[in-house]
């Protein structure tokens, strides 16, 4: 493009910056406003405005660290006023005319008894209308070399020249009915709009876009899962529900029941179960899977669960284990059969695997229990029927859906213990049914909660010593260090040695962290469990799937440095067994909004509430973590605005229930963006 150059087009490279569509959709990131033009005489200190004025005069001076002070005085027929600017080097006042007038717009301040603008925008006066002054002045994200007033100059003409070039996507019948601008005016008014209401209605209209895209590629997605009609029936429900629910040393709560009715619906049917599972820390998800695996075998096939780590994969085998330990008694009554449960994670030996991996392609090992190495080229089942994928958002889209290739159309229930604030059930996982558990099992007690300040970690370890004198177990959390792994690793190694010396030396320390060995984190946890270690010291690894029912406190170190959603994750270790639990939240941070932050912890327990909060802080892509893989970027939307995703979730399915595949002739081009947008990520969720 003219005006561009190759150097200028390298720095533009790092914003992602590549095409012309690349700059129509770079927006700016806020507007200045600079609409209140005014005499000289009537400015007035504080608050943005305006001045058509010439410069009278230009003085440069050096100040003690060397910068280039550039003061204009500036007048017009009622008064004068200053202007300066602070630079390494001058090219201000070669460029600033006399006689002529100029624009200039800014803050002024008093200084000296004179009204002066700090570092005003400025410009020379055109009838066909401002850029930098005397509107609402586009700011943009830069990057080193770039400035805003080339930035904006540039883009003034790539909006004027290729904005009313823009063929819109949208057919006109659904702007009409969702009364949004045309594509090419929404572009031409969010970056340099006429008026604060064109601005607003120029975001919403890309923010349509967005949020329509993302609706039509999951109800696709939706719509194509839905199409076969060759997945398993699983409808031996009647020979489990009682006899299973009879061996359990407790009754389901109603939630369980209620998500448990709606996932044995789906499995009776031929169309592919597509489900999400959620619930709070200790609702009792994993009762419900273990359910949902012995239908299918009693009906004929095999189930496999997939865990993110290899300490959850490990419980996992060990909680479906025990509870189905006696299952083989009433599935087949005098065979002397039992069900067997299959463990494969990456550090069994190369003989273990090849061993564990030909018994589950016969058939011989019902339930198979493992992390990423289930996904792995030699892994075939005889018969899958049923794959449960366990805090799901820490896999990729293509590591779901390998694991799934490997049945004919198995049923698919995801699992997440995060709660899902409602705006993402409806976008980013729109593909599939959401089941809810919302109350935890009776006699739990709620954990009490504490923000505490760096002068009262002393009684906090006070507070654990008496804890450990009744009998009981602690956790210790390391803060976040989001530098590196190894970073993480030697805080966590130095906090450990640091406990055992010189805090806790009459107890045993023990130390967790995600850069151990399978065996040796097992072996610690084991240790743990057992009661062999008072205090466990952990990284971030410790925050879903471990289960020590006898640890009652929780201490987060560098607890400001966490989501609010990680924050109950952790607090959710505790609590798990009859005694009173506690978590204690140091924060070396004073600032208002991380201690606002931690105190929605300590009041509030509702951990659907927390992920709405932590969603309207955090966004998406940190709300699920750095490397979380299918959230698509939005630049436009956000995923707050539940007025507006539900009226885009209408919109989408009334699309998608006329036109599927958006294959008639005024929907090509919306397929087509929709495509665009995401980039071939397949599979959504």
């Amino acid at each position: 493009m003219r005006g561009i150059g190759s150097a200028n087009a390298g720095k533009l490279a790092r914003l992602g910056i590549a095409t012309i569509e690349d700059l129509l959709y770079f927006v700016p990131h806020r507007h200045l406003d600079y609409r209140d033009v005014r005499p000289v005489g009537e400015l007035e200190p504080d608050r943005p405005q305006t001045v058509l004025v010439q410069v009278w005069n230009v003085q440069v001076a050096t100040t003690r660290n060397r910068l280039l002070r550039i003061t204009a005085t500036l007048n017009d027929p009622s008064g004068a006023c200053q202007a300066f600017w602070f630079r390494a080097r001058d090219y201000i006042s070669a460029e600033l005319p006399t006689g002529v007038p100029i624009l200039v717009s800014g803050t002024p301040e008093v200084q000296n008894g004179i009204l002066t603008f700090p570092d005003p925008d400025w410009e020379v006066y055109r009838v066909e209308g401002a850029v930098h002054t005397a509107r609402l002045v586009p700011v943009y994200h830069l990057t080193a070399g770039l400035n805003q007033r080339w930035l904006r100059r540039s883009m003034q003409r790539v909006v004027a020249d290729y904005a009313p070039r823009v063929v819109d996507h949208l057919p006109a019948s659904l702007r009409d009915q969702h009364h949004l601008l045309d594509l090419p005016r929404a572009l031409m008014q969010r970056h340099f709009p006429e008026s604060e209401s064109l601005l607003e209605q120029a975001t919403r209209r890309l923010a349509f876009d967005e949020l329509l895209a993302i609706q039509l590629g999951v109800l696709q997605q939706r719509h194509q899962w839905r199409c076969p009609s060759d997945a398993p029936v699983l409808e031996a429900a009647e020979r489990v529900l009682k006899p299973f629910a009879d061996t359990l040393p407790f009754s389901l709560t109603g939630a369980q029941q209620g998500a448990l009715a709606e996932i044995v619906a789906d499995l009776a049917r031929p169309q592919p179960m597509h489900r999400l599972l959620q619930g709070d820390v200790g609702s009792g998800k994993t009762i419900v899977a273990t359910t949902a695996m012995l239908i299918a075998l009693a009906s004929g096939y095999q189930s496999v669960l997939m865990a993110p780590t290899e300490i959850l994969a490990e419980q996992h085998a060990r909680t479906v284990g025990r509870l189905v330990e006696r299952a083989g008694e009433w599935l087949w009554p005098g065979r002397r059969r039992q069900v067997t449960v299959g463990l494969l994670t990456g550090s069994l030996s190369r003989g273990e695997k090849e061993e564990l991996v030909a018994a589950v392609a016969d058939g011989a090992v019902d339930l198979v229990i493992g992390t990423h190495a289930l996904i792995q080229e030699p892994v075939r089942f005889a018969r899958l029927g049923l794959v449960i994928v366990d805090e799901q958002h820490r896999f990729g889209v293509a590591q779901r859906a390998r694991l799934r290739s490997k049945g004919e159309s198995p049923h698919t229930l995801v699992m997440t213990a995060t709660p899902i604030p409602r705006t993402l059930a409806l976008t980013i996982y729109g593909d599939l049914d959401v089941s809810t558990i919302d109350e935890l099992p009776p006699g739990r007690q709620p954990i009490v909660t504490r923000c505490l300040g760096p002068y009262e970690r002393p009684r906090a370890y006070q507070f654990i010593r008496q804890q450990i004198q009744q009998g009981r177990q602690a956790f210790v959390i390391c803060p976040l260090v989001e530098e590196s792994a190894k970073v993480e690793l030697r805080a966590a190694t130095a906090e450990h040695e640091r406990l055992q010396r010189d805090v806790f030396p009459e107890h045993r320390v023990g130390l967790l962290h995600g850069r151990m060995k399978a065996d040796e984190k097992d072996a610690v946890m084991r240790a743990f469990q057992r009661g062999e270690l008072h205090i466990l010291v952990s990284t971030a690894v410790v925050e879903v799937g471990v289960d020590v029912p006898n640890a009652t406190v929780m201490l987060i170190e560098g607890a400001d440095r966490f989501g609010l959603a990680q924050l109950h994750q952790f607090r959710g270790r505790v609590g798990r067994g009859a005694q009173q639990s506690y978590c204690l939240l140091v924060s070396e941070s004073r600032a208002p909004e991380s201690l606002e932050r931690l105190a929605t912890v300590e009041r509030t327990h509702d951990g659907f509430r927390l992920a709405e909060e932590d969603l309207r802080l955090r966004g998406p892509g940190e709300f699920f973590g750095r490397r979380q893989s299918g959230v698509p970027e939005l630049r436009h939307a956000t995923l707050n605005d539940v007025q507006m995703i539900t009226e885009v979730r209408a919109a989408a399915t009334a699309l998608i229930d006329g036109d599927p595949d958006l294959a008639s002739p005024e929907h090509r081009l919306l397929a087509a963006r929709t495509r665009a947008f995401w980039r071939g990520e397949g599979e959504l969720s």
